[in-house]
């Protein structure tokens, strides 16, 4: 028989923790690695507070400041094994003559976070490793997890963070935002990560949930602390415009039952009409700067979308002409293939498909590439071809909303 006098878990301790842990991790992450000038320390440091706050807070009830109690935490550990460490001495002298409070070392967190971004898209690291390593520090998303958008096992991807978090060691990065005259040489890296951390959110690549709206939410807000800091920079303006359109519909992309929407059966009425009003003002805004970039074309594309009453009465001739620029920006197949669709409605699907069909050389392996092209033949009537291109789609699709709406397309 259990002790009368023993305290009881609290779940509601448990379950503070784990909120605690989605809303601010990230922010006592990026305030250690600022201070520490070391990622991967600042990583452990934070999942040690963490693993110490399960072992209490159950027991011993929620604190009154529990990210205080965590911050507080990670930085005694952080003291702690730099006392172990003899390397650690002269860091530790800094550190402990410049000790901030808890509190006061979590206000310069949007400063902090900017640090952390830039540190994890450092060009020490490879492509692949800057996007793995900002889905892990960033964003909070699990070894498992960032395995699965990867498509690789976890204990690759283990590896993989292993790696890059020893890369930035070795390399000496320093924590923080580059300078003015780096900024722009660094610019293009955070930017591709910030947009493939809302793609993730978006629509996820793999796993049992199609969509991940705090990673979506995440990237907005990296890219709204990067206008602040570079205001006038044109290509900051057009990815935030882009992500806020695509925003814009969050609403109207999955019905009642959790299936996925497509584009053109989506309720117009429905769509953040807040959100597109600004990012039409963001995306003028960068217009005006005379430095097109592709994540302003690909917002205006965006904004075409944004801007017509219909899926059909949308202007497909323009759209058209921006993928035609958006092409000789950053050639790829794949902007052929959007291309394409637009072509469909301002030519026809019979020259749509002749400008689908050189695609499957590069594209064979591509989801979308065989959707599009069912889409096509069905539409040409060629109805035996259309149900093949949309079971090689099936085959290839990871996501759960994509796989379902595939299956019904074969199955009508």
């Amino acid at each position: 028989m259990p002790d009368a006098a023993a305290p009881r878990p609290d779940p509601v301790a448990a379950d503070e923790l784990e909120r605690t842990y989605r809303a601010e991790a990230t922010r006592i992450r990026a305030a250690l690695a600022a201070r520490l000038g070391d990622v991967g320390l600042a990583e452990d440091l934070v999942q040690d507070a963490f693993v110490a706050a399960l072992e209490h807070w159950p027991a011993e009830g929620t604190p009154p400041n529990p990210v205080g109690w965590l911050a507080t935490t990670a930085w005694r550990k952080a003291i702690d094994r730099l006392r172990r460490a003899a390397a650690g001495e002269q860091k530790l002298a800094l550190l402990a003559a410049a000790r901030p409070a808890a509190a006061a070392w979590l206000e310069d967190d949007d400063d902090d976070l900017l640090s952390l971004v830039f540190a994890c898209c450092h060009p020490a690291l490879p492509h692949d490793s800057q996007v793995a390593l900002t889905l892990r520090c960033v964003c909070g998303l699990t070894t498992t997890e960032i395995a699965a958008a990867f498509l690789v096992s976890e204990p690759t991807m283990g590896q993989r963070l292993a790696r890059a978090r020893k890369s930035l060691r070795e390399a000496g990065v320093v924590v923080r935002v580059p300078d003015p005259d780096q900024l722009g040489d660094r610019l293009d890296a955070v930017l591709g990560v910030i947009y493939l951390v809302f793609n993730e959110g978006y629509l996820a690549s793999a796993g049992r949930t199609p969509a991940r709206r705090d990673l979506a939410a995440q990237a907005i807000e990296l890219c709204r602390l990067l206008h602040r800091l570079m205001p006038a920079e044109p290509e900051v303006l057009g990815l935030l415009a882009l992500m806020l359109l695509h925003e814009s519909r969050a609403a109207t992309r999955f019905d009642s039952w959790g299936r996925l929407v497509k584009l053109a059966d989506q309720d117009r009425a429905r769509w953040d009409h807040d959100l597109i009003a600004e990012a039409t003002e963001l995306l003028d805004r960068a217009i005006a700067l005379r430095a097109a970039g592709p994540y302003q074309v690909q917002a205006a594309i965006a904004a075409l979308h944004a801007a017509a009453v219909s899926y059909q009465q949308t202007d497909w001739t323009q759209i058209r002409l921006l993928y035609d620029r958006l092409q000789a920006m950053t050639p790829s197949p794949v902007v052929l293939l959007n291309r394409a669709v637009a072509t469909r409605f301002a030519v026809g699907a019979q020259a749509a498909l002749a400008e689908v069909t050189p695609l499957a050389a590069e594209l064979d392996d591509y989801r979308l590439f065989h959707a599009v092209r069912a889409e096509l033949l069905g539409a040409l009537g060629r109805p035996l071809e259309a149900r093949a291109a949309n079971e090689r789609a099936l085959a290839l699709a990871a996501n759960p909303a994509e796989r379902e709406l595939i299956g019904r397309r074969l199955a009508e």
